[in-house]
């Protein structure tokens, strides 16, 4: 069985909450002060009482709303599936038919009422559908869990002791036989270091020292040997050893990943409980990134032996690595609103043929932000990257400060991430800036040649962008055209050459950008300029200096040489086209992009001339919206 559903009621930062997971690792990932520490103390009020007292709650950890003053009751609500015969047998009084009537449910519930004089709730636990009906306590036995709690002292928990996790999973893997043969070899070697004269010498030097100092009536019978002689004080007294070195001089980071596998095999061998969990706040604690690899691919998949049960895992994490390398399937998002902390549930989203595995294949720890963001910039590629942060600068906004992640999907990705935000995904601002990349059209005379090679130089990158428009279009573009009189007659021949529009003139968008377009909603907001972004700086009177100065610093003879071009150019939009295709379009090798936006974004933030192109201040502003108050 596993915990399929926690709903969770006037608890802290969590208003009305419902959290689903699914067996085995179940990773929640959020910004910090959102709710993750809330719902691993839910999680606690029924699953951690084995090792150390239940949490006790008290009025101050109700929700606390915008408005009003904190009142009511806390509850949680348990939803337990996948039970076998024995697991209903155990939780008979639990047991709730299913939504779908296949398969029974085990239900628990766990409220906090009735608040005393010191304001510490009372706590009651009960299952099924009524309240009368107490949770017994075979019923708490059969529930297993183990919280490792942040910043932990691994150590600590390994030492020598009678509960230690060491000395438990010991007596689960001993059986009789072995007690008694482990007795026995103890009995031998302590009989044999008593019978050893050093031992001997030993003794007897303190006894007869201690029969002097206290005389016959009190002193008291001495011996020198082992201290624990039976199988009982053996393992409250067993410790472990890495690599010849007690476990105190061993790495923090690889003491935690020895403390987790000891945990781990005492849930996995305890035949005793029908359900079994881990609970482990930020397991990347003292983990460098690639032993976090390594243990988030273990916790993915944790191997099932001869004898063992399966372990639900319950992780929260700080780490993008965590997130990078979790399955989408494994991740369970909170996230703040207007509304309040809500949750979101990447695995349940739908996306198109391929782009969930190619989402994945992106989300490497640049990327995986995303999941910590309360608002995200998204952009195209590193030019872009450097470009948007330097022109809201220029707005006098920071985006670090204002808690937005601006992340490149390096080309034309967005369709891979933005499944994952909007109404009915992750409901957070998020402005998506992309090329308007618009083409136009000449038509062919008869006989004249439309391959690709006959286009201008300027051309190539529109005809490009048709090719794959064309590739999108389907057949239907590809029939004739049929006249009134019924006579078939061919379309004429056309090929797409690059366009230079004026500010502000109506264009024609790519296919890729109509289609971005098609997905916005209160949330998500697409924005584009004119063509691209370097050309709708261009189109600016107040930016060509500050491009032209940027380019002096790589390539000194171009940038003169253009400069004297736009100058001489008759108008604005002649002026942006000769800088653009200056830079971009050259017929021998074009400036490189990223090298280049890296050197402008150093001009524009010490020059005093610089105009932000509107549709960038709108998505700047939009991923803004609401961060006021932060």
């Amino acid at each position: 069985m596993y915990l399929a559903e926690l709903n969770v009621n006037n608890f802290r930062k969590l208003r009305e909450a419902k959290l689903k997971f699914q067996p085995g690792l179940n990773v929640l990932v959020g910004p910090n002060n959102v709710g993750k520490s809330a719902v691993v103390d839910a999680l606690r009020t029924l699953l951690a009482g084995h090792d150390e007292p239940f949490p006790r709650l008290d009025v101050s950890d109700r929700h606390r709303p915008a408005e009003g003053e904190p009142a009511g009751d806390i509850s949680f609500h348990f939803v337990f599936c996948g039970l076998s015969h024995d697991d209903e047998a155990d939780f008979i009084a639990a047991l709730r038919p299913s939504a779908d009537g296949q398969s029974m449910e085990a239900h628990i519930h766990v409220s906090y009422t009735d608040a005393d004089q010191t304001g510490r709730f009372r706590v009651k636990r009960w299952c099924g559908e009524h309240q009368d009906v107490a949770l017994t306590s075979d019923m708490m036995e059969n529930l297993r869990g183990v919280y490792l709690q942040p910043l932990r002292d691994a150590a600590q928990g390994l030492r020598p002791s009678r509960n230690s996790q060491l000395s438990r999973l010991l007596h689960l893997l001993t059986d009789k036989a072995g007690r008694e043969e482990i007795n026995s070899a103890l009995k031998a070697l302590d009989e044999q270091l008593q019978a050893n004269p050093s031992i001997q010498s030993t003794q007897t030097a303190i006894s007869s020292r201690h029969d002097s100092m206290l005389g016959a009536q009190l002193a008291q019978s001495l011996a020198v040997g082992l201290s624990a002689t039976d199988f009982q004080r053996l393992s409250s007294r067993l410790s472990l050893t890495v690599d010849a070195l007690e476990i105190e001089q061993n790495g923090l980071g690889f003491n935690n990943l020895i403390f987790m596998a000891v945990v781990l095999s005492e849930l996995a061998k305890n035949q005793e409980s029908a359900y079994r969990s881990l609970i482990v706040e930020e397991p990347e604690a003292h983990l460098h990134p690639q032993l976090q690899r390594v243990l988030l691919r273990y916790l993915a998949g944790i191997p099932t032996g001869e004898g063992e049960k399966p372990v639900q895992l319950f992780v929260t994490s700080h780490s993008p690595n965590f997130a990078s390398n979790s399955k989408l399937e494994s991740l369970t998002c909170l996230v703040e609103t207007e509304a309040g902390v809500e949750t979101f549930f990447p695995r349940e989203i739908e996306f198109a043929k391929g782009k969930r595995e190619k989402l994945e294949r992106y989300l490497d720890v640049t990327r995986a932000e995303l999941f910590f963001a309360r608002r995200v910039i998204f952009v195209e590629g590193a030019a872009e990257l450097m470009l948007v942060d330097a022109l809201a600068t220029r707005m006098g906004l920071d985006l670090r400060d204002h808690g937005i992640s601006l992340i490149s999907v390096e080309g034309l990705n967005f369709d891979s991430f933005l499944p994952l935000f909007g109404e009915k995904a992750l409901r957070i601002p998020v402005s998506l800036i992309t090329d308007a990349d618009p083409v136009g059209e000449v038509e062919l005379e008869a006989g004249e040649d439309d391959e690709p090679g006959a286009i201008g130089d300027e051309e190539v990158l529109a005809e490009a962008a048709y090719l794959e428009e064309e590739d999108d279009a389907g057949d239907d573009e590809l029939e004739q055209e049929v006249p009134a009189d019924g006579e078939a007659k061919a379309k004429k021949k056309a090929k797409r050459v690059g366009v230079y529009p004026a500010l502000g003139e109506a264009i024609r968008l790519s296919s890729n950008t109509v289609k971005m377009k098609a997905l916005e909603d209160h949330y998500v907001r697409v924005f584009h300029g004119v063509k691209t972004l370097e050309y709708d700086l261009a189109l600016l009177e107040a930016n060509r200096e500050p491009m032209l100065t940027a380019l002096a610093d790589p390539h000194p003879r171009i940038a003169n040489a253009l400069r004297k071009i736009v100058e001489a150019a008759p108008d604005n939009t002649a002026k942006a086209k000769a800088l653009f295709c200056g830079m971009f379009e050259r017929k021998d090798s074009s400036i490189q992009k990223g090298r280049y936006s890296q050197a402008l974004a150093q001009v524009l933030a010490t020059s005093e001339d610089c105009e932000v192109p509107e549709y960038l201040r709108m998505a700047i502003l939009h991923a803004c919206q609401g961060a006021a108050k932060e």
